[in-house]
């Protein structure tokens, strides 16, 4: 039987703390554990592989054996004969996540390599710890959530279906293209009584035809005939939130950007406040000129010249 290399398992060098061990265990035991990999067997036995390479290392004097002997392990055999009797050890608690983990899992003798019996022995029994299942972390939930530019202006709900369950959430009015919540405990549900996952929400704000949008600003722009831009006047654009008149000033040229305070988009969860709206002005030439009024501007055209 060959040999096998429990640090390689674990992707640790063989310096390894025992906190680095126990972290990289825990990584690797929770993308692993079968109850996440139901149909998967090749993640199952990597799992065994897992459990075993951590049955040994994370035991000091198992660990000790293993590193003495290492692939001289056929001369260990006569190591001391009371180490065929496991050392059970507490359960230990992760205080920062609030989870238990057992170090060897629910599993028996037939769950280790040949490898394992010759230099341990067998009579592995589960550790007094109520069958040592671990508590696992669900997965995340990722969404997308498309939104017209007049929707992400609007405080509104929307009603989600995830995992065969409706979430009604909130949209505050302001909300970005690519900006991501998190709904906290609507992910997978846990394993073992482990906590559910949590659900981040993609916004997905869809260009408009007529805005484009900055930041809280908005940009559009907006013809004006040829005598209201020499002559000056009113005329009526289009808000993204309704129409607004605007002067225009006599003279006003080709191209030329006004800007309406507060008419811009509304600020992320600033109630109240907005951006600006920034309108260019096209200038619309009068065409099919009658015969009078192209005698009119040629008249003009002189005065102009004089």
């Amino acid at each position: 039987m060959a040999y096998i290399d429990y640090y390689k398992i674990l992707g640790i060098e063989r310096n390894a703390s025992a906190e680095d061990i126990k972290k990289a265990y825990r990584k690797l035991a929770r993308k692993l554990h079968p109850d996440l990999n139901p149909n998967d067997k090749e993640a199952h036995k990597k799992f065994q592989e897992l459990n075993e390479a951590n049955e040994v290392l994370s035991d000091p004097e198992k660990r000790a054996k293993y590193d003495q002997y290492g692939e001289n392990w056929k001369h260990g055999a006569e190591y001391e004969k009371e180490q065929q009797q496991y050392r059970r050890q507490q359960p230990w608690r992760d205080p920062e996540e609030g989870y238990t983990f057992y170090t060897e899992g629910d599993f028996s003798d037939a769950d280790f390599s040949d490898f394992f019996h010759s230099m341990f022995g067998s009579g592995f029994s589960r550790r007094e710890s109520g069958g040592g299942s671990r508590k696992f972390r669900g997965g995340d939930y990722q969404a997308e959530l498309h939104l017209t530019l007049r929707q992400a202006m609007q405080t509104h709900q929307q009603t989600l279906s995830v995992d065969g369950k409706n979430i009604r959430i909130t949209i505050p009015a302001g909300v970005s293209d690519g900006q991501k919540i998190k709904l906290a405990g609507y992910g997978r549900p846990g394993v073992n009584g482990g906590p559910a996952g949590d659900l981040y929400i993609t916004f997905v704000v869809e260009e408009d035809p007529l805005f484009k949008r900055l930041g809280d600003d908005l940009y559009t722009e907006e013809t004006v005939d040829l005598y209201t831009a020499v002559l000056g006047g009113e005329i009526t654009i289009n808000a993204l939130d309704g129409q607004v008149k605007m002067t225009i000033k006599p003279g006003t040229q080709p191209n030329s950007k006004l800007r309406l305070k507060g008419k811009g988009f509304p600020v992320y969860k600033k109630d109240g406040r907005f951006g600006d709206l920034y309108v260019t002005l096209k200038i619309v030439l009068p065409e099919h000129l009658s015969e009078r009024e192209k005698a009119l501007f040629t008249e003009l055209s002189k005065m102009r010249k004089q």
